[in-house]
């Protein structure tokens, strides 16, 4: 029993830690593959914000979830028909459990803008809130994966 114990919480610490990996919506971060990238640029102005959530979900809490349940359930004993339903059943609850740990805590916040392009276009942006911008404000869309909204300092001449 003590044995079981201990599998089912280092499982269980395996699931939380992977559920804590939440994207990075950093307007200010660039993977690797990124970096060097010429992305096109448009200058506009803020004409309205709004927070959103984000809600991200790749469904690896549910997989490992999934497996650490149908161990810590087959480990159950009484024989092979005991173990076998202990497994599905750890399988099935652990998955549910998994995904909510992760959906939970991968949640975020960004702002959503919608920007007025110089050429009379709309582009609606959502990114972290690392930098809030105004309304109304000048910001340049630096396009790509993920765009960006950025603050234009350029000076006016």
């Amino acid at each position: 029993m003590k044995s079981l114990f201990i599998k089912t919480l280092g499982i269980a610490c395996i699931v939380l830690s992977m559920a804590g990996c939440a994207s990075n919506i950093s307007s200010s971060s660039y993977n690797d593959k990124q970096v060097g990238q010429a992305s096109r640029t448009y200058a506009g102005v803020i004409v309205s914000s709004r927070v959103v959530d984000v809600e991200g979900n790749n469904n690896i809490g549910g997989l490992v979830g999934s497996a650490a349940g149908g161990v810590a359930g087959s480990a159950i004993g009484g024989g092979f028909r005991a173990n076998a339903l202990g497994a599905i059943g750890g399988a099935l609850l652990g998955g549910m459990l998994g995904s909510a740990v992760e959906s939970s805590a991968s949640k975020q916040q960004a702002i959503e803008y919608v920007i007025q392009t110089e050429s009379n276009g709309l582009i609606t942006v959502a990114q972290g809130m690392d930098q809030p911008l105004s309304n109304g404000q000048k910001v340049l869309v630096i396009e790509g994966r993920p765009t960006r909204v950025v603050a234009d300092t350029r000076s006016q001449k």
